[in-house]
Formats: C-alpha cells, sequence, structure tokens
C-alpha cells in the first residue's frame, strides 16, 4: 500500500491552481492573491518625526541642555517652509516632514516653552542627555522602496495585507477564484442531527464536520443531502457533487456488501488515482480525478468514521484546498516537539495519534496523546489539538523523545 508521502504527492500532482479574478480591495478578504504587489511610493513619502516634540540640531544638545528658538510649528499634512539651523528648533507634531537641516526630535515631554518677546512662538528649552542624530526620525523609504514588492502570490489577505494593498495604491486586486467543495455523506444509516436515531441509526455527524473542516481551510463548502446505499440516488448525488472543485464524500469506500461508492464513481467516468494506504485511522481513503473540459474535479473517497473521515481531511484534503487557492503555505501546520509520556505505538500503519500540544514556560514544545478510543470517538478528538505522526511497526517511544506533530488549525 501507499505512505502517506506517496499518496499526498499523488494528490497534490493533480492539484492546478484555479484561474485568478479581478476583485475591489475592499471584497478581498479572505482571498488568495494571484500576483505579486509592488509598491508604487516609498513609505514613508519623506524623513517624519515619530513624535510629537522639537526638531533640532543634535549637536545643539551636546551638552545636554540648550534655550533654542522655535521657527515655526509643522503638523502632519503641513510642509516645512523654514531650515532649522544651529540654536533653533521646530516644532513638529508625530508623522510631520523633518525640516531641512534637523537631524533629531526631541520628544515634547523633554522640552519647556518659553513665551519671548522677540518671536511669537517664543523659546524651547531642552533638557536631554540622549540625543543623536536620527533620533525620533523614521527616514524616507524605511518601511518599503517603490518597486519593492511587498506582498507574494499565494498570500491569504487578512486586514492586514488589505491596509497594505490600499498604501500602495490598489483599488482592486488579482485573487484566486472561489474554490467549491462539496460534501456528500453517504450511509443507509445515518439521519439529520435534528432527529433522534431509531435503532441501527446514527447522527450524521460527518457532514458538518467536513463541512467546517472545508471552510476553514479556505473552499466553500456545498452540503449535499445525505446519499443512501443504493446505487441511483449515489449516481445522482455525486453527479451533483462533481459540479464542483472538490467533492468529499463520508463512507462508502471500505470492502462491505454496501460500500458501493468507488464502482458508482467509475461508472461517472472519474479516474481511480489510489484507493487505500498505510494509515491509520484512515487506510480505505479513495482518491480519483473527473475531468471535465479545461478545469477537473478532485474527489475524496473517505472512511465512514467521524475520525478517520477528520484525519483524512487534514492530511489530504487542506493541502488540495491550498494548492488550488494557490496559497504559500501548503496548507498543513507541521513542528516537532518532545513526548510528555512513553507510547508503544504497535502495527504496521503510519498512525496520526490524536495529542495536546503544548508550549512550556522554558519555550520547549511538548505534546502527549490524549485519551482516545478509536476512529468513531469524536469525544475524545475534542480534546485534540494534534496530531502526533508515528511511523509504522513496533516501537516504544519514550518520554522526552522527539516526535513530528500535525497542529490542527483551529487552535
Amino acid at each position: 500500500m501507499l505512505t502517506v508521502d506517496e499518496a499526498l504527492a499523488l494528490v497534490l500532482a493533480q492539484a492546478v491552481p484555479l484561474p485568478a479574478r479581478a476583485v475591489p480591495l475592499v471584497d478581498a478578504h479572505g482571498c488568495v492573491l494571484a500576483e505579486d504587489v509592488a509598491s508604487d511610493i516609498d513609505s514613508p513619502p519623506h524623513d517624519k518625526s515619530i513624535v510629537d516634540g522639537y526638531a533640532i540640531v543634535a549637536d545643539d544638545l551636546r551638552q545636554g541642555e540648550a534655550c533654542l528658538v522655535i521657527l515655526e510649528e509643522v503638523v502632519a499634512g503641513d510642509v516645512p517652509n523654514v531650515p532649522v539651523e544651529r540654536g533653533s528648533a521646530t516644532r513638529i507634531m508625530t508623522g510631520a516632514p523633518i525640516p531641512e537641516g534637523a537631524d533629531a526630535v526631541v520628544m515634547v515631554e523633554r522640552t519647556e516653552h518659553q513665551v519671548h518677546d522677540s518671536s511669537h512662538l517664543g523659546r524651547v528649552v531642552i533638557r536631554d542627555r540622549d540625543v543623536r542624530a536620527g533620533r525620533n526620525v523614521m527616514r524616507r523609504g524605511t518601511s518599503m522602496r517603490a518597486g519593492d514588492v511587498v506582498l507574494q502570490r499565494g498570500t491569504r489577505l487578512r486586514s492586514i495585507e488589505i491596509g497594505l494593498l490600499a498604501e500602495v495604491g490598489r483599488s482592486s486586486v488579482q485573487v484566486a477564484s472561489q474554490l467549491t467543495v462539496a460534501i456528500l455523506p453517504t450511509g443507509n444509516e445515518l439521519v439529520e442531527p435534528a432527529d433522534i436515531p431509531a435503532p441501527g441509526q446514527i447522527r450524521n455527524s460527518n457532514g458538518m464536520l467536513l463541512t467546517a473542516a472545508a471552510r476553514a481551510a479556505g473552499g466553500e463548502p456545498i452540503l449535499l443531502p445525505i446519499a443512501r446505499d443504493a446505487e441511483e440516488d449515489l449516481r445522482q448525488k455525486i453527479a451533483r457533487g462533481l459540479e464542483s472543485d472538490v467533492l468529499i464524500l463520508s463512507g462508502g469506500v471500505s470492502a462491505g456488501v454496501l460500500d458501493l461508492v468507488p464502482r458508482v464513481l467509475a461508472e461517472l467516468g472519474v479516474e481511480q488515482v489510489f484507493h487505500k494506504l498505510n494509515l491509520k485511522p484512515g487506510k480505505p481513503l479513495w482518491f480519483g480525478v473527473a475531468r471535465r473540459g479545461e478545469r477537473s474535479t478532485l474527489v475524496f473517497g473517505l472512511p465512514g468514521n467521524p475520525v478517520s473521515s477528520f484525519v483524512c481531511c487534514e492530511l489530504f484534503v487542506r493541502p488540495v484546498i491550498a494548492r488550488l487557492s494557490g496559497r504559500n503555505d501548503g496548507g498543513r501546520f507541521q513542528v516537532r516537539a518532545r513526548l510528555e509520556v512513553d507510547y508503544q505505538q504497535r502495527g504496521d500503519r503510519h498512525t496520526f495519534l490524536p495529542a495536546i500540544y503544548r508550549v512550556g514556560d522554558d519555550g520547549a514544545a511538548r505534546v502527549a496523546p490524549v485519551a482516545w478510543r478509536g476512529s468513531a470517538d469524536l469525544r475524545g478528538l475534542v480534546a485534540a489539538n494534534a496530531l502526533i505522526s508515528l511511523g509504522a511497526g513496533e516501537h516504544l517511544y519514550e518520554a522526552g523523545e522527539i516526535v513530528d506533530v500535525h497542529l490542527l488549525d483551529e487552535i
């Protein structure tokens, strides 16, 4: 059987980023940038003061004290008119341009304004032994220069990036097309969450779980009605799901009599890439591609047990959504940490064990398995914020040993 890494490589090989579209900047939050963006300006556009105070020649304060003539007052949005020379100062506000000749700004809290008959602005007494050239001055272009690439293709746009795009003159931006993800739960035993299960029935937790996971990964989820274990019902609902960029089915991919999903997918022209891999939980995972003109639908058949379904979604669907969206973060969150307890690994499958990850007061990353009772135990999974990655084979992992950890996005 395929390893997890081999399977992921096959999945990502089929994931071609979606075409770009232009959106107004005001609507771009949460989108993924589909172009490199360069600044059209220097920022700041001039040497500016970063405090309210007085712009001076630093040499005037070599003795730690000076009484200087106030030439003018400059606020943000004004332009200085009078050069500053030895023995003089300009009253200046935060963000205002530094006058010609000045090379430092003294905070207003370290000054004393004195009115004087010979000048309507008077004089300022400054007592500060720590004044030097450049103090409280932000030089032109410190943040960025015209032509600098300030955001790269693949960046997911938060409010911070939106503000930066506005600063560099963008009113619209090229972003990846919205990715649609259809979710199709399957099984005769499923009822909706609001229903009381009859004997032999269970609530459809996977539909909501995978819908939320797809949205958290950056897709636009479409939750389809439950498909029953009957070929015609599966065929109709799978056909609807194939209209999306990604189709996630849960259930119907193992080896049971009513595990009909692979057969129906094949009848609908979906090409199987692989079925089953060396993974716990999640061995029955099915993956294939439906070609439709210039675009394709990537199809995942996930196991029906909710923890298996969730783990497969984290390991494979999330990176695919990131790749299709053109994101440069890969959609996976991998770290290393020390085990806090001994753990005996058994079996011949690569295991992803629900765990609690934390960083201690000493800055060291630590991880410990949660109390978990198998692939159907969603309640046990709730305590987890990570998955410990343990290789196949019998091995005693001792406390203090370094292990690979997959962080869950919603921690």
